[in-house]
């Protein structure tokens, strides 16, 4: 159980600067609406309320931050967000400039990394990263697959079919002491190991640390296609 007391300064990066080309719309994904709110609403939202999250960076396309300002932010009075700023061309930039704007705040001490696009994050979630991030320095959200997972080679050919209790689906928000993670992407960004793909694979990669997977929900999904966004209309 978290308390006032003991509790640690918990800043939230959400990303909101992708493209959504899968979605097949001229809008971007995170402003589409869903149930006559934008997408990124339903995130933002649930850090605002949040007992876990204190403050919140918004990470938004180029050209977005005023528009971001004044349609998402002031209109729906998300007072946690303490900066909006503009991503990079890859999921990656992106993190990096939200991390920036974090990393001189002294008080902050853990980053929750969350990506817009998965408005059915919850407090429970939250809760959860923040109990596993105070044991284990880097957490990550996700649920064991329900399918059968293969393997396959470049033509194709299935090679190996790992057991299914160890393979899990990755979500966010992903959690990290914020001095490892500010770290990590600080090497990350000087090298070439641009083929990182989550916050876990810079932390695993460039500072060596194991990371931690925590429940998340199997209603935690990632609006990517049209098909997804029916989806969540039902969830909601």
């Amino acid at each position: 159980m978290v308390t006032t007391k003991d509790k640690k300064r918990c800043v939230a990066v959400v990303l909101a600067a992708g493209q959504g080309k899968r979605m097949g719309t001229t809008v971007q994904k995170q402003y589409i609406e869903l149930n006559g709110k934008p997408l990124i609403y339903y995130a933002l939202r649930t850090f605002q309320e949040s007992d876990i999250i204190d403050e919140m960076v918004l990470v938004v396309g180029k050209g977005q931050i005023s528009y971001a300002e004044h349609e998402i932010v002031e209109k729906y009075g998300f007072s946690k967000v303490r900066a909006i700023v503009e991503g990079g061309k890859e999921r990656y930039d992106s993190v990096w400039q939200g991390l920036k704007a974090v990393a001189s705040d002294e008080e902050a001490y853990y980053i929750f990394i969350h990506d817009g696009a998965r408005p059915f994050v919850d407090n429970g979630i939250l809760k959860r990263g923040y109990e596993t991030v105070k044991r284990f320095r880097a957490c990550v959200a996700g649920m064991p697959s329900k399918d059968t997972i293969k393997v396959v080679d470049d033509e194709g050919f299935a090679v190996n079919t790992p057991d299914r209790k160890y393979v899990w689906v990755i979500q966010t928000p992903q959690v990290f002491e914020k001095t490892l993670i500010v770290e990590a992407y600080s090497r990350l960004m000087e090298g070439e190991h641009r083929d990182v793909t989550d916050d876990a694979m810079a932390v695993e990669r460039m500072m060596k640390v194991p990371v931690k997977m925590f429940e998340g929900s199997y209603q935690n999904v990632k609006i990517t296609t049209p098909e997804d966004l029916e989806i969540a209309e039902v969830l909601l």
